[in-house]
């Protein structure tokens, strides 16, 4: 993409309604514009970091053996009635009716809609196991909407649901679900600490957040430090293998690691002194396994091996996919901007033109950006007629992970200047060993 054709509307000041780093620069960067509060618009960088985010997640779900569908984001409220979960939500839940005086709500999360997909379709053990995922935006009428999209009223979000004949199936459901988001989250350059935590409206005794630690948390969190040395890393999983799912589950939950609401002093004391933290954190998913609590009440029965009908067992599965941006913006930026994660970044690197209209820059900025797409990259090509300090503002503020600056003085010895925004480090190459470089760079991400 050439930046003189692109819509990216960045501000200069700091927008006085953004009280975090990430809701200011979100803003700053022209990711997002409030459409009302705790509601926004996604304009086109948002959006591509958005997508992405969205495709690791599918990726990640499909390669666990989740199924994909898409569920509306009106509900009746007669389910909700039926599961007994109707209040649960009080005045976070948007309710209406529709002209013919149904009572209907706006998705906050689908435990009931998705259970009346599977008691209308599933009635036998042999169609178990099934896990349903969706990825759909979601509304929950936040009395204080505030930190841009780490808390809006809407958000997108990515939410599972597992059937299973037997508790033990679904918390080997579980456990795949906790490990499928730990690959998820490494991808997207994130150590995200599974913790002990409370399950709220959602139900049930077995649940766990994911927390990315950040001064700017909603949640005070008690950790062994311990556990923040843990990495999947390269492993070769195989999620139908209950041992290997259970060892890994226990390997990231063995070490103390709880939110407030589940915290137990006695048991954090018996942590080494050297190696107890509190800190706090930013949920960015959570996992919960809740037995018969839909199944039950709604009617979601099979026919078991017996030939006797028995409730499923289930669970849920979430990943707010909008506040995963706030979160990794919160774990990486420094005063200058954001700073992109290679998985995740709207465009693999930026090309600078010191000299736009110098044939010989323009000529050598153009052969770059087409190197470059034709290997199947993206970059983002700063071809305004504008001032060097001015471009070198906006790519650090956007925060993309590689810069390839070009200019004339460099092309006289036949060299360009590649650039990495974290560490500010920068290497004079040829524009082709440059291309190369940045290329070999992602090979390595995917």
């Amino acid at each position: 993409m050439r930046l003189s054709r692109y819509f990216l509307p960045v501000l200069k000041e700091n927008p006085s309604e953004a009280q975090i780093v990430s809701h200011r620069l979100m803003l700053r960067a022209g990711m997002i514009k409030q459409a009302a509060a705790g509601i926004y618009s996604w304009l086109p960088l948002g959006f591509k970091v958005l997508r992405k985010l969205e495709n690791i997640v599918h990726e990640e779900q499909i390669r666990a053996g989740h199924i994909p569908i898409q569920m509306p984001i009106l509900q009746s409220a007669d389910l909700w009635r039926e599961s007994g979960r109707y209040d649960d939500y009080g005045q976070e839940m948007l309710r209406m009716q529709d002209r013919h005086g149904r009572d209907m709500l706006y998705t906050p999360t689908a435990e009931e809609l998705v259970t009346d997909i599977f008691r209308g379709h599933v009635s036998s053990y042999k169609d178990l196991p099934l896990t349903l995922y969706q990825i759909q935006w979601k509304f929950r009428d936040e009395i204080r909407p505030r930190f841009g999209v780490m808390r809006g009223r809407e958000f997108y979000m990515k939410d599972g649901y597992n059937f299973d004949l037997t508790k033990e199936d679904a918390l080997h459901a579980y456990n795949r679900h906790l490990v499928s988001y730990l690959r998820t989250y490494e991808r997207m350059g994130l150590q995200a600490i599974p913790m002990r935590a409370d399950s709220g409206p959602i139900g049930g005794d077995d649940t766990h957040e994911f927390l990315v630690l950040a001064d700017t948390g909603e949640s005070e969190v008690f950790y062994d430090s311990a556990v923040t040395d843990i990495r999947l890393g390269e492993r070769d999983i195989d999620y139908d293998d209950k041992a290997q799912c259970q060892a890994i589950m226990e390997e990231f939950t063995s070490l103390y690691a709880r939110t407030d609401e589940t915290h137990d002093e006695a048991l954090f004391q018996q942590v080494p002194e050297e190696r107890r933290r509190s800190a706090r954190g930013i949920e960015v998913g959570q996992i919960f396994y809740f037995g018969t609590k839909y199944s039950e009440p709604m009617g979601a029965t099979v026919q078991g091996p017996d030939g006797k009908q028995v409730p499923v067992h289930m669970g849920s599965h979430g990943i707010g996919v909008s506040r995963l941006i706030g979160a990794i913006i919160e774990a990486s930026h420094d005063d200058k901007g954001i700073i992109w994660p290679e998985g995740v970044t709207p465009f693999h690197c930026g090309i600078v033109n010191l000299k736009q209209g110098d044939d010989e820059a323009d000529e050598a900025c153009d052969k770059i950006y087409k190197a470059l797409t034709a290997l199947g990259l993206e970059p983002l090509y700063d071809d305004r007629n504008e001032r060097a300090g001015g471009k070198f503002a906006t790519m650090d503020l956007i925060g993309l992970p590689w810069r390839i600056t070009v200019g004339p003085r460099g092309l006289k010895n036949g060299v360009v200047e590649l650039t990495s925004r974290r560490t500010g480090e920068s290497e004079e190459l040829s524009p082709e060993a440059a291309v190369t470089r940045i290329a070999e760079i992602y090979e390595r991400t995917v």
